[in-house]
């Protein structure tokens, strides 16, 4: 089951040296499941269907965004950005917020596409599915 999988990964909490701010983290998790954790209070069956909403959200926003940027675009792929963003950082996908929150943030500038931060983008929103995938399967 999903529940024991996602259990199985959550530590007691950030390592020390994050609480103290002193020095950075060795490496950030895909998923922070800790903060998944604390989010639903413990309650494994929420982090799973939260985490399939997530991952259905996510290959929604991926299709989207892989579609050529036409001029005119910027302002509903920013919204779609920010969206992801959030939605990201709520489920503990950090890095994938701060990809979304990258691109968003060129698009409002004038960038017309920012193809390189579109790249990006969905990258990190591949290796996030796959994460998940992965917990999924450990179930």
């Amino acid at each position: 089951m999903v529940n024991s999988a996602l259990a199985e990964s959550f530590s007691c909490g950030p390592a020390p040296e994050r609480l103290s701010g002193s020095a950075p983290a060795a490496e950030e998790p895909v998923l922070d499941l800790v903060h998944l954790s604390r989010q639903t209070f413990g309650d494994h069956a929420l982090e799973t269907e939260l985490l399939t909403l997530f991952d259905r959200q996510a290959e929604q926003f991926a299709a989207r965004l892989a579609a050529p940027c036409g001029a005119g675009e910027s302002g509903w792929r920013a919204d779609l950005a920010h969206t992801l963003k959030g939605s990201a950082r709520a489920v503990g996908a950090f890095g994938l917020g701060a990809a979304a929150e990258a691109y968003e943030s060129s698009l409002r500038s004038g960038d017309p596409c920012a193809d390189a931060l579109q790249e990006r983008l969905a990258a990190a929103i591949g290796t996030v599915r796959a994460e998940i995938a992965a917990l999924f399967e450990k179930a």
